[in-house]
């Protein structure tokens, strides 16, 4: 590579470092049943966290991840939302990591185990996703990622979103799949993050990480 080009490329992985934002790290909590393992349980809460972060002025990602030291078997495998402020317009499309296949759609439609929760949980038309068939491999499994990117409603931002998750009123829920014993369990984002940090997925999401990640329009179940 020549001097010049070389010039240009860090000149803009500098420029798309300077606009990225913190992004916000959440974990999961088991929603509990009377056919919850312990074990599993706490699988999913060591495993399983949520990064909400926004590429850009009109847009929010929340990128799911499944990492730990010495990871068990686990894999997301349904993904809800209710949104009660409606600050999510629509899907853009879906950043998937290798081995991760999603699309549009949850199978079931409603959050398993959601009306255990205090509200219940109520699922917003339109935003839930679910991993192809087959349905457990193609899940978010360890060390492996799935990034929803989402458009906001007009007027809307990262912080209305933040400010949403921290007080209640959007809420995720993910149905998770393939514990040791072959079990499955249901978790809810916690309501309190992590410490902002600069995030990851969001400079691939703007163009680092096209050797790793696959961006598509999300596919919609018939």
């Amino acid at each position: 590579m020549s001097i010049r080009n070389l010039s240009i490329v860090i000149g803009i992985l500098l420029s798309v470092v300077g606009m990225t934002q913190a992004a916000y790290i959440y974990d999961f909590k088991v929603i509990p049943d009377e056919s919850s393992n312990p074990a599993n349980a706490a699988t999913g809460e060591e495993q399983l966290s949520l990064e909400v972060s926004s590429p850009a002025a009109n847009q929010v990602l929340f990128s799911f991840s499944n990492t730990a030291f010495n990871p068990l078997p686990a894999s997301i495998t349904d993904i809800y939302y209710e949104d009660t402020l409606a600050l999510l317009a629509g899907i853009n499309h879906t950043i998937e990591g290798p081995g991760v296949d999603f699309g549009q759609g949850a199978s079931p439609p409603k959050l398993p185990r959601g009306k255990n929760l205090v509200p219940a949980f109520t699922e917003t038309p339109g935003l839930s996703f679910d991993s192809e068939s087959p349905v457990q491999p193609n899940g978010v499994n360890p060390n492996e990622y799935l990034g929803l990117l989402f458009y906001l409603t007009s007027g809307m931002t990262l912080n209305d979103v933040i400010n949403a998750l921290n007080e209640g009123n959007m809420r995720i829920g993910i149905h998770v799949q393939g514990f040791a014993d072959g079990g499955s369990e249901t978790f809810i984002n916690d309501k309190t993050p992590i410490v902002p940090e600069p995030t990851t997925l969001t400079l691939m999401s703007l163009g680092l990480g096209l050797l790793s990640f696959r961006s598509q329009t999300v596919k919609v179940k018939a």
